[in-house]
């Protein structure tokens, strides 16, 4: 059954009680980042745009960022009663929608932020236990309280569950 479904905008997160469904769409080289307790089931979820916000001078908005996002995200599940030493993490997005002649690394966004996104789970130490980044193609994702699953939907790629 599911109860409430939420949708994360862009620069966005929530964190929802089984039974939920969160959902965001175009992760392009955006990140979503779903987090799971699952004796709980609470979940939560992330659409990161950029890897740090020290780079930026217009932060106030954590849930933009890999490195406040998540912090902001694990708080907010602990709210609802989540367990921060039983969360695991799935991950997805990170493309390179882009092809660029230089090889700036400003130009990576998708890996810098799938790069950023892991460091900072491992501070954390939640342990990534699935992902589906990089490619050069765009996802949209659904994260079940029931069961902890992500689906990723694809143009030109089909459907997967992770």
């Amino acid at each position: 059954m599911v109860g409430s479904v939420i949708k994360i905008g862009m620069a966005d997160l929530s964190a929802a009680r089984d039974p939920s469904v969160l959902i965001t769409l175009g992760l392009g080289s955006c990140v979503g980042i779903c987090l799971y307790d699952p004796i709980n089931k609470i979940i939560g979820m992330a659409h990161v745009m950029l890897p740090s916000s020290a780079d930026i001078k217009n932060n106030g908005n954590k849930a933009k960022f890999a490195d406040t996002a998540i912090n902001v995200l694990i708080e907010h599940m602990s709210d609802l009663g989540a367990n921060r030493s039983r969360l695991t993490a799935k991950i997805a997005g990170g493309a390179q929608m882009f092809s660029f002649k230089s090889a700036n690394d400003l130009m990576r966004i998708g890996e810098r932020n799938v790069e950023a996104v892991k460091r900072e789970l491992e501070k954390h130490s939640i342990p990534v236990i699935a992902e589906d980044v990089g490619g050069n193609y765009g996802r949209s994702i659904e994260f079940d309280s029931a069961n902890g699953e992500l689906r990723i939907k694809t143009i030109g790629h089909g459907k997967k569950t992770i």
